[in-house]
């Protein structure tokens, strides 16, 4: 039995995942393709510190937290939509933790996570004045990046987790009668 949330594949019988792939893959590929993305722009800002390469990193670092930001909201829609159905938590969405999510995906997009972070404060740290001494650098912008992954991590588990059913009898589908006597 599917239910409107999640994809067939989320539904179906367990199978060798070594060999097939999930529609849930493609996010995963996508967080491995922007960490990468990022890590190679920031690190070269970084180590060359041209107005160039210092562009470069910094489009790419606002391009990925807009992306993270609109797969934030929309993960956050759809998680608000299952929780009417199915029993949801912030950290298994956004943290990955718990059974809603596989350990390989969890492994995968974590560290990720991390990666992004530790690139992000790691390039604005090392470059902490631009040329002519003045504190700050474009460089600072890749601390946003993470939210590329958060979004990612919550897009992921808001299609493809697997949450147990609301407790018997607490549906959001139950009339709350509390302003029933305010006329």
């Amino acid at each position: 039995m599917s239910t409107r949330w999640q994809t067939d594949a989320v539904n179906a019988e367990p199978v060798d995942t070594a060999s097939t792939r999930s529609p849930g893959d493609v996010i995963v590929l996508a967080d491995v393709v922007g960490t990468f993305a990022f890590v190679v722009t920031a690190l070269t800002a970084a180590i060359v510190f041209s107005t160039a390469s210092q562009w470069v990193g910094a489009i790419t670092a606002m391009s990925l937290f807009a992306i993270g930001v609109f797969s934030f909201l929309w993960s956050f829609y759809n998680a608000v939509q299952r929780s009417r159905e199915e029993e949801i938590s912030v950290t298994q969405v956004y943290l990955l933790l718990g059974t809603p999510t596989p350990s390989r995906v969890r492994r995968i997009m974590l560290s990720m996570l991390v990666i992004q972070t530790v690139v992000g404060v790691g390039t604005a740290v090392a470059r902490s004045e631009s040329a002519d001494g003045s504190p700050g650098t474009s460089l600072a912008v890749g601390v946003l990046v993470p939210m590329f992954g958060i979004g990612l991590n919550g897009l992921w588990c808001a299609f493809h987790g697997v949450f147990p059913p609301r407790p018997d009898g607490v549906t959001s589908d139950v009339p709350i009668d509390q302003n029933d006597g305010h006329g």
